[in-house]
C-alpha cells in the first residue's frame, strides 16, 4: 500500500472510530505547522496501526483507554471514551478498564481516569445514573 493509500484508509478509519465532528474539526484547525502531525497520525495511527486486523476496534479501545488512562492523557482519554462507546464497548466495559487501571498504575491514575469519563460519557448522553439513595451526594 502506498502513502496515499494509506492516507486514504487512514481517514476512513479515523472517522469512523472518533466521528466525523471531531475529524472536521481537527482537519478545519490543520495550519502549515501542525499539517506533517495531520499526515503522521492518520496515515500511521489510523490508517497502519487501527487498520490491522490483529484485534477488534473493541480491544484497540480498551488497549487506548488503558494506556491514555495510566499515563493521565486526559484530553486524549475523553476524546477516547467516545470512541470506545462507538466502537462497541459499555459503559460498563469501560468502568472495568479503568477499576484496572487505578489497581496496576495507581489510585490517583485511575481517580482521574474516572472523572475525565464520567464527563465524556454524559456529553455523550451514557453516563449511568446515581445509586439509589445516592442522588445529589457529592462523593466520598
Amino acid at each position: 500500500m502506498d502513502d496515499a493509500e494509506r492516507a486514504r484508509q487512514g481517514m476512513a478509519v479515523r472517522r469512523e472510530v472518533l466521528g466525523d465532528d471531531h475529524v472536521e474539526a481537527a482537519v478545519a484547525g490543520t495550519t502549515p505547522f501542525t499539517a506533517p502531525f495531520q499526515d503522521f497520525i492518520t496515515r500511521y495511527a489510523w490508517g497502519e496501526i487501527w487498520s490491522r486486523p490483529g484485534l477488534s476496534r473493541a480491544e484497540r479501545s480498551i488497549v487506548t483507554l488503558t494506556v491514555l488512562a495510566a499515563f493521565q492523557h486526559e484530553a486524549e482519554l475523553a476524546m477516547h471514551v467516545k470512541a470506545a462507546l462507538r466502537n462497541g464497548l459499555t459503559p460498563g466495559q469501560i468502568q472495568e478498564v479503568l477499576l484496572q487501571v487505578a489497581l496496576y498504575a495507581g489510585v490517583p491514575a485511575g481517580n482521574r481516569a474516572f472523572a475525565v469519563a464520567r464527563r465524556a460519557l454524559a456529553e455523550a448522553g451514557r453516563e449511568p445514573r446515581p445509586l439509589p439513595g445516592r442522588e445529589g451526594r457529592a462523593p466520598r
